[in-house]
């Protein structure tokens, strides 16, 4: 039998979708072949539009091994399992002759606990474990949560929490599920059988397609014990988020509730003299973070050393003796136990990981008006993880709208611990770059603004020439604005003064959940929407409802940004320039991420205003400019309303 080509493959699949086939998806399909075929990575930037999940699924089910899918976000991953796979297999299944399998996988606590549902959840205060569904109020929104829940186990077949609708608090959530730590596993646990996470894993080792999110991903790369399923392939999608979600699993956390928390659910289950050790140490470290001071420490003080080395060596004790104490009063012990123990070792692992000092390590102070100070610790960089885990035994594709940050691939390759594409060595992964382009025609669909004449942003402080910058603007286009904005607070003072100065409803993020945010503001073309960087990506509307993307400054880090400083420090010491490294790197990643917000379809057009005009006259502005998608570029503030003014025209003559 001869093997289908590529091509035919892809026009089916294209075709059961309902597409159309684009030049850049059958280049990206090559590509993804190829390094498949030979055993290589690949960089492959797609603009909105290529259809990037055809151009790298097609090939990765025609290859016949299991491929894992990471993405970054969860739209995609159900986009990924509810739409693009079920069509996909079906399209396939004439010419492949046989039909690929597929499954989602995620963490532990992604999944509802049977256990947890049906003995309860351990407690602190109390010996035993306690019924949150009897000590939640029903008409409280935790009681009315909880009660949800217990009516949905019975009916899901999955136990993912994203297969509910509408969701539940993080608070809900946590009282029926469990982190792998504290799970008694599956030959221990009376519900082993019938776990959902279990079954998750099961499905995903029989699977030829696993699709699971950037963090699991990280986790079994980082803890070791693997969490995936052995693979050959891995397409990491959203490939600009993976260097930031990388990051966060490997941080490590310290607070004193939660070391109190530690303290409580151990102190049953060890003698007096073990438990009220832990207890001294954790108050130590209580009096010790009182007095915390945001920011970076450089070297750790001499209060907060002795206070973390209490901890670790209080903590070890407590493991150990765990393991040998049963407390016959204890109510299903085994649960008791294993919360406890999950609690105390995170303690005892941060304290040491602190204690160690690594060089590659960054430990900073966080305060929080509400819930007081945090002690962090985070790499300095995930490159050499990265680079050791990720590409070692397995063929890469690495895909996303803006993976080439002026004009290149090799900042955000460095970012990942590749060296510059065509550099070859012993042990140095060989990767190729490709721009698949896009769909669009950004010269005409699209203009980019920036207004050169503001003042440049200040660190604080309200900027009065910058808010009738953007009433003027939002005014010309009649409303129709996503506003992105570098913190919350500019968002909101933002959103207070235009309310008062026109007529244009103006939504904000956070007073609204984002899935009502959006669908508001795509319902009423003269809404604007105001928010900050985490809206960027999950923004996607398309027509007349966005047709002008305003960023209030070029987003660098803060600079008293404990990990960006540290990094941006350690790129200069190794005699590289630190700022363009770090900091233009960030700001262009996120930009490009803003930008690709205007033009979503063939026939959209707009806008997007950068109220910094540094964009224009810094150094760096070309660097900049150069990542974002090639809009036609004017410093022309009446051109702009004229353009605006005409876009809004051409819109309400169209009945939008």
């Amino acid at each position: 039998m001869t093997k289908p080509s590529l091509p035919d493959l892809l026009h089916a699949a294209v075709s059961a979708v309902g597409g159309t086939e684009r030049p850049g998806q059958v280049a990206m399909a090559e590509a993804v072949a190829e390094a498949i075929d030979d055993n290589s990575h690949r960089l492959i930037q797609a603009g909105t539009g290529t259809g990037k999940s055809l151009g790298y699924l097609v090939p990765a089910l025609a290859h016949g091994e299991r491929v894992v899918v990471a993405t970054a976000t969860l739209a995609l991953q159900r986009q990924l399992v509810e739409r693009d796979l079920p069509r996909t297999v079906e399209a396939l299944h004439p010419q492949l002759r046989r039909r690929p399998q597929f499954a989602m996988l995620k963490g532990r606590s992604n999944y509802l606990c049977l256990h947890r549902l049906h003995e309860g959840v351990p407690q602190d205060e109390e010996e035993g474990l306690f019924d949150q569904f009897e000590a939640a109020a029903p008409s409280s929104k935790l009681g009315k949560d909880l009660l949800r829940l217990r009516d949905w186990a019975d009916e899901t077949e999955t136990g993912d929490r994203d297969d509910l609708t509408p969701g539940v608090s993080d608070k809900a959530w946590s009282q029926i599920s469990v982190s792998s730590r504290e799970c008694l596993g599956a030959t221990k646990c009376a519900y082993g059988a019938e776990c959902f996470a279990e079954a998750a894993r099961e499905r995903a080792k029989l699977a030829d397609v696993v699709v699971t999110n950037h963090a699991l991903l990280a986790i079994d790369a980082i803890e070791g014990a693997p969490v995936l399923p052995q693979h050959e392939v891995l397409i990491v999608d959203e490939a600009h988020e993976l260097v930031s979600r990388v990051t966060g699993v490997a941080t490590g956390e310290l607070t004193p509730g939660q070391v109190n928390r530690a303290v409580k659910r151990a102190a049953k289950l060890v003698d007096e003299k073990t438990a009220d050790s832990l207890q001294t140490a954790s108050e130590t470290f209580e009096r010790v973070m009182e007095l915390a001071l945001p920011g970076r420490l450089e070297e750790i003080p001499e209060d907060l050393g002795y206070a973390l080395m209490s901890l670790r060596d209080s903590a070890r004790s407590v493991i150990s003796a765990i393991g040998a104490t049963r407390d016959k009063s204890v109510h299903d012990e085994d649960a008791v136990r294993k919360q406890a123990l999950a609690a105390v070792e995170n303690v005892h692992t941060v304290a040491e990981r602190i204690t160690n000092g690594s060089e590659y390590d960054v430990v900073w102070y966080e305060r929080h008006d509400r819930f007081g100070a945090t002690l962090r610790v985070a790499p300095l960089s995930v490159s050499g993880l990265l680079r050791e885990k990720l590409f070692e035994d397995r063929s890469v594709v690495l895909t996303s709208a803006t993976l080439k940050l002026g004009g290149d691939f090799n900042g955000v390759a460095a970012s990942l611990g590749l060296s510059p594409e065509g550099v070859e060595g012993e042990g140095v992964p060989v990767w190729r770059g490709l721009d698949v382009g896009s769909p669009f025609d950004y010269p005409k669909q699209g203009i980019l603004y920036v207004a050169k004449h503001l003042a440049t942003p200040g660190r604080e402080g309200t900027r009065g020439d910058m808010m009738d910058e953007l009433a003027e603007l939002i005014e010309a286009s009649g409303g129709r604005t996503l506003g992105l904005f570098s913190s919350m607070r500019g968002a909101k003072a933002a959103a207070e003064e235009l309310r008062g100065r026109l007529d244009n409803p103006i939504l904000l993020q956070g007073e609204e959940t984002l899935g009502e945010l959006i669908k508001t503001f795509a319902a009423d073309p003269k809404t604007c929407l105001f928010g900050t960087l985490s809206l960027w990506q999950g923004v996607d509307v398309p027509g007349p409802s966005c047709q002008l993307v305003i960023m209030d400054r070029i987003p660098f880090p803060r600079p008293d940004d404990p990990l960006m400083s540290a990094r941006q420090k350690s790129v200069e010491e190794n005699g590289g320039n630190g700022f363009m490294a770090v900091a233009a790197t960030h700001a262009a990643l996120l930009m490009a991420q803003g930008a690709g917000r205007l033009v979503r379809a063939s026939g959209d057009r707009g806008v997007v205003a950068v109220l910094d005009p540094r964009l224009a006259t810094a150094r760096y502005g070309s660097f900049l400019r150069a990542s974002l998608p090639d809009f036609w570029y004017t410093t022309d503030r009446n051109q702009v309303r004229r353009s605006l003014a005409a876009i809004d025209a051409g819109a309400k003559a169209d009945g939008k």
